[in-house]
């Protein structure tokens, strides 16, 4: 019988996305702390929204949300989530969600 190989553990890659609402925020249209708050209470992992634990970290840097994780993340369900608070908010007619790098998002006016 041939010995079992171990095989090596697969480090974790972190993944960062930055969400930058630097024209909204210092027009006063949007607030970036109430962003973090749906974030938090929007986000699904494991398919239950809530659940972010130590594996997705939000945090906020002068007029950008800055997203780490270590679970896989499409940049697409960010950007729809990103759409549907901007529709919650009635800013989605004056803002649009542009991608301007691989892992970064920026709120523009229309």
């Amino acid at each position: 019988m041939a010995p079992v190989g171990r095989g090596k553990k697969a480090k974790k890659t972190v993944t960062k996305y930055v969400l930058d609402c630097t024209h909204p925020a210092e027009d006063s249209i949007l607030d970036p702390a109430d962003f973090i708050s749906f974030l938090n209470a929007r986000v699904k992992v494991g398919g239950k929204t809530g659940n972010l634990g130590s594996s997705i970290m939000i945090t906020k840097e002068k007029h950008c949300v800055n997203l780490s994780t270590d679970i896989p993340l499409s940049k697409r369900y960010l950007k729809n989530l990103t759409k549907k608070y901007l529709k919650k908010q009635n800013l989605r007619d004056r803002l649009r969600v542009v991608a301007h790098r691989k892992t970064s998002f920026e709120l523009r006016y229309i």
